[in-house]
């Protein structure tokens, strides 16, 4: 079994999660995209409501782009110092059931090859360096195909953090802690960014067979008719 390789650098995360879905929904291959980088975004959940997750009158002032996405999950703020992965696969590549938690833990798998530290863990449903999170997830399951995507935090800025409320749902071991304190950047554990795609890559090969693949080549499953879910909303 294989995993077609998409590497991209700066690309819009709405563009991306767009060719994502359309894989999702009209391919039959497994995929494995990473993206370093985003013009500035902020991304919800399918669920989220906007009101509740986003101070809409100043990401409105400030001119930032609110995307709902296709999948679950809750609300980031990204940028260029982002590092986007996601995984498309097909139900028969694994053994495992595609149900979230199996899911999680095998993509802990791969990513213990990559984030070699001693406090690198899932907890919850992120992952996290001791007590600070440095990724978040979210997923979604189809009959034939899942799909699971990580945000990982490079670096951020703390003022782009302001962007986003507090959430009534929050992960238990954050402990009503705000942004700054809760959030860690792989940039303070891991020297460079370009080393980290490389140790995905090899991680895979583990396993797979890997091949590497074009944008245009994703591009050109976008022209089906299947639903996409992902837009651009009105703040």
């Amino acid at each position: 079994m294989a995993f077609h390789f998409l590497h991209l650098q700066q690309f819009p995360i709405l563009e991306q999660l767009k060719i994502e879905e359309a894989l999702l929904r009209s391919d039959e291959r497994n995929w494995c995209i990473i993206n370093e980088g985003s013009p500035v975004s902020i991304v919800m959940g399918i669920s989220g409501k906007k009101e509740e997750l986003i101070d809409l009158e100043k990401a409105r002032q400030d001119n930032i782009p609110v995307i709902k996405r296709f999948s679950g999950g809750g609300t980031v703020i990204v940028d260029e110092d982002t590092l986007f992965v996601t995984f498309i696969c097909d139900k028969k590549l694994h053994a495992f059931p595609a149900f979230p938690e199996p899911i999680m833990k095998w993509t802990e798998g791969i990513y213990k090859d990559v984030f070699v530290h001693e406090q690198f863990r899932l907890r919850e449903n992120d992952f996290v360096i001791g007590e600070k999170k440095m990724g978040g997830n979210a997923q979604y399951i189809k009959k034939d195909r899942w799909l699971h995507h990580t945000s990982f935090l490079w670096d951020y800025s703390d003022e782009r953090m302001q962007y986003l409320l507090h959430p009534k749902k929050t992960p238990h071991y954050r402990e009503g802690r705000s942004h700054s304190d809760f959030l860690c950047r792989l940039s303070d554990h891991f020297p460079e960014k370009p080393g980290i795609v490389e140790q995905i890559q090899k991680a895979l090969q583990k396993n797979f067979e890997v091949h590497i693949s074009s944008l245009d080549e994703a591009r050109a499953l976008q022209t089906g008719d299947a639903r996409q879910s992902t837009a651009l909303i009105e703040t």
